[in-house]
């Protein structure tokens, strides 16, 4: 006879009558077009009550790919006390919305992690309050349940290595961050936590940052492995809700992406950029009267260079070789800068502006290189694809893999950017420093 566990906070976290619970959920999907959705395998999402952070949830677990066929569901137990994880023992989960089916063979599978402890999940909302929203965004897919007690993180970083080779699975990290803090508090210990996801940084990631610190320290100790960032999909708290703002919890959502940070920049906020540099530009001789809703994305730290053009002709090229502001910050002063503030130009006229050709650069963070001689370092630089910085005797100077183009060659390219730091063309020396760096163009 087939298990199946019933809806443990229906009527309180979530609607208990169907209706009313697609109809909530109807809401979180009117802005559906400014989601970003089915690029990743693995998120972080919150599990509060779907008036609180249903509309967050919704969009981090937008970002999976809809084709997947089972999610394992990682979840702090509040309710219980025991060390490990457990699994469940049941063969479906109902909701209001009809029943989810269990993933029998991985849960069997996951016996080498876990036990089954069904009483642990009697009570529980922080597995249950995701599949009303699964079930909307995802056909049939099954799910595996997992409750984190008093564990290590690493064994969820180990279950996520081991399952995902198999592109049918996806991984969900459901937690809160800051609980009961004042608004700005909150606020304040919530973006230091995003900086800490951002950076992946396991070391200074406290468990009062959130209540499934420990799945999050996972899914970043696995990302760190790849070396893939976990993208930001929102961040707020209840107070933004409500309107209380003496005792709040923290929400936030993100999403793993295959890949670097910039690459999914440049894929999905293109146009965006462009237009910010343009309207930038522009702002020198006319005031910027519409609203910008800037991505959260855009906020995080990032080096950039803005290149102008007119006619096929060089206009204007100015930008940051390190991250040390947030990338609008960066983008919008290296627009203007290179429009008015190149030495090598006269100040870009107004009636110019239409007829510029504007490129951006995403800098990846400069690596140092480690080298025993010019011929060396010659030898470990990537044609066309890495960028350079040199610097000695407090001279430096930096080439974009763009100038790979006039500068095919290994050696001329190198004594070319000696000359444009003011050094000669055969310098070299014991201190002499070199960084790679990676770019991601937009045009």
């Amino acid at each position: 006879m087939e298990k199946i566990k019933p809806p443990s906070v229906a009527g309180t976290f979530y609607s208990e009558n169907a209706d009313k619970l697609k109809q909530d959920i109807s809401f979180f999907q009117k802005d559906e077009d400014k989601i970003i959705s089915s690029y990743s395998r693995a998120v972080i999402v919150p599990h509060a009550g779907l008036i609180y952070s249903g509309n967050l949830a919704y969009m981090g677990l937008s970002a999976l790919k809809k084709e997947l066929k089972t999610l394992f569901i990682f979840a702090p137990a509040h309710k219980m006390y025991f060390e490990g994880i457990s699994l469940t023992g049941f063969d479906f989960w109902q909701t209001p919305l009809g029943n989810v089916e269990i993933d029998k063979k991985i849960n069997e599978e996951l016996k080498e992690f876990g036990f089954i402890n069904d009483e642990a999940f009697k009570k529980e909302h922080s597995v249950e309050i995701q599949l009303p929203l699964i079930q909307t965004i995802f056909d049939n897919v099954k799910i595996v349940p997992v409750l984190i007690g008093k564990a290590d993180y690493k064994t969820i970083s180990k279950i996520i290595e081991k399952y995902y080779d198999n592109e049918d699975l996806g991984f969900i990290i459901s937690s809160d961050l800051s609980h009961f803090l004042t608004y700005d508090e909150a606020k304040r210990v919530d973006n230091l936590t995003l900086s800490l996801i951002e950076n992946l940084d396991i070391e200074n990631f406290k468990p009062e940052f959130a209540c499934n610190s420990i799945g999050i320290k996972g899914l970043i100790d696995f990302a760190k492995t790849k070396n893939w960032p976990l993208v930001v999909s929102g961040l707020y708290n209840s107070g933004d809700v409500t309107g209380e703002t003496n005792r709040v919890v923290g929400y936030g959502a993100w999403a793993l992406y295959e890949g670097n940070l910039n690459s999914f920049i440049k894929k999905y906020y293109s146009n965006f950029i462009l237009s910010l540099s343009k309207l930038s530009i522009k702002s020198a001789y006319e005031p910027i009267k519409e609203k910008i809703e800037v991505p959260l994305i855009m906020k995080q730290k990032g080096a950039s260079f803005v290149t102008l053009e007119k006619n096929g002709q060089l206009r204007g090229c100015i930008g940051s070789i390190g991250a040390y502001r947030p990338l609008i910050e960066d983008i919008i002063s290296n627009a203007q800068n290179a429009a008015y503030k190149d030495p090598r130009f006269y100040p870009v006229q107004k009636e110019e502006i239409e007829e510029l050709q504007i490129a951006v650069s995403l800098l990846s963070n400069p690596i140092p290189m480690n080298f025993k001689s010019e011929e060396d370092l010659l030898n470990q630089l990537i044609k066309d694809v890495d960028g350079l910085i040199i610097k000695d005797k407090e001279k430096s100077a930096v080439y974009l893999p763009s100038v790979w183009e006039q500068l095919p060659n290994k050696k001329e390219f190198l004594n070319n950017l000696k000359i444009k730091a003011g050094f000669t063309p055969d310098y070299f020396s014991d201190t002499f420093e070199a960084y790679r760096f990676r770019v991601e163009y937009i045009k």
